[in-house]
């Protein structure tokens, strides 16, 4: 069977991997030069099994009513006069209640779980090195009142098997001796020594690299303009590569992986999905006193950001931005999470040559992705990670192989279909 993957991310490159092995013929196309190169490239790299609550909670309406108007909030929504925006806005109030939060946790929790199993054995068939550090996820907060409400989503995910667990300042800052600054400030934390890091860019070329040498077809530098259709299949993809000229690629079937692209490309199908795109935001920093920067990965809960050790760089990313699909570097933005990092380890990095990045992570209401089928018999989804595309990419790349060969996913999760 010949495929067609759209994106070169890390879902659509796990994708490829996984239709490869399977005995598929497949072409993966993207409009960058090369692997990886958006969402992808310079995200927060956690493997964040464990914190698989939603942004859609109980408590985040609340929240983001508070931060509205705060130039560097968390999460900064700016209205527009977009329909899908406001519609995408009145499902996220609709996931937010209890009953709602926890079945989408125990979704992410399955994917999450079932894709940490898949990235581990594909990292021993490969041997991709990728600044793997498997010292757990540690998740501190500064405000007791977001500590205590905490304690009910560790037992939550608890009780659902992943091992999470509450820990005082104490321990966080043993487990952490770089937070040992933060102490008097750190209120309390929760710890999972199963989650880990690892730089989602360099295993996203590794595995290409690895997909590759197998047979993949990978085209560079190519745009997908539309979707030709005609009695309930797709007859090709359209596109337009260096040289200019469009043509139409043929397959068998099509795998769509273009994060938040994915939505205005499949509208004119009738496929309609509920991805916004939030812009998030990363610096990476040269650490200067190895001693002095951090090992374990970790979630500041205070200023949602992540941060995670990549060899002799340091990685923290998080925030967003509700704001259409505008990529411009926010400068007051960029300029807060120098500022937190540098009060949390202020002698770790060289922070006035910080490299700043953003990309647009493919956010669905629920935060559950869309993986399967759609109305066209040929058409395929794997998109609408959200800020959980490493976390869930090599379960998400092998389920979705399982279902194009018509096999079913080893996997409890409420796969897509038909759209």
């Amino acid at each position: 069977m010949k495929v067609i993957v759209l994106g070169a991310g890390i879902i659509g490159t796990a994708s490829a991997w996984f239709l490869n092995k399977a005995g598929c013929e497949v072409t993966v196309i993207d409009r960058q030069p090369g692997i990886a190169r958006e969402t992808s490239f310079a995200n927060g790299c956690q493997i964040s099994v464990s914190h698989a609550e939603p942004w859609a909670n109980p408590a985040a309406p609340k929240k983001i009513w508070n931060w509205l108007g705060q130039e560097d909030a968390p999460l900064l929504y700016r209205f527009r006069p977009e329909w899908l925006q406001w519609k995408w806005a009145l499902q996220f109030l609709r996931e937010c209640t209890p009953a709602r939060t926890q079945s989408n946790i125990r979704q992410i929790l399955a994917l999450a779980a079932y894709s940490q199993q898949t990235l581990h054995a594909v990292s021993a068939e490969t041997g991709i090195a990728y600044n793997n550090l498997q010292r757990g996820i540690l998740h501190f907060y500064t405000d007791a009142r977001d500590f205590e409400k905490s304690r009910a989503a560790t037992e939550l995910v608890r009780a659902m098997g992943c091992p999470r667990r509450t820990i005082d300042t104490d321990e966080a800052v043993v487990l952490e001796p770089a937070l040992a600054g933060m102490r008097k400030r750190i209120v309390g934390a929760d710890y999972t020594e199963s989650d880990e890091s690892g730089d989602v860019h360099k295993f996203a070329i590794g595995l290409a690299d690895h997909a590759a040498r197998a047979g993949v077809e990978f085209m560079f530098d190519t745009q997908v303009k539309r979707l030709h259709s005609a009695d309930g299949e797709l007859r090709g993809v359209e596109v337009v590569g260096v040289d200019g000229r469009p043509q139409i690629l043929e397959a068998d079937a099509y795998v769509v992986a273009l994060g938040s692209f994915s939505a205005p490309l499949l509208r004119p199908l009738g496929v309609n999905l509920l991805i916004y795109p939030g812009k998030g935001y990363s610096a990476t920093y040269r650490v200067l006193d190895s001693a002095a920067a951090p090992t374990v990965s970790l979630t500041d809960d205070a200023c949602k950001l992540v941060i995670s050790r990549l060899g002799d760089r340091l990685r923290v990313a998080g925030t967003c931005e509700l704001d259409g699909y505008s990529s411009t570097l926010n400068a007051t933005r960029c300029a807060a999470i120098t500022r937190r990092t540098r009060e949390l380890f202020p002698d770790a990095c060289d922070y006035d040559a910080a490299e700043y990045w953003t990309g647009l992570r493919p956010l669905t209401p629920s935060n559950i992705p869309y993986i399967g089928k759609t109305r066209y018999r040929n058409l395929f989804l794997n998109t609408g990670h959200g800020t959980l595309g490493w976390t869930m990419g090599c379960g998400s790349g092998r389920a979705l192989a399982d279902i194009v060969c018509g096999r079913t996913p080893d996997v409890s999760f409420a796969f897509t279909g038909p759209v």
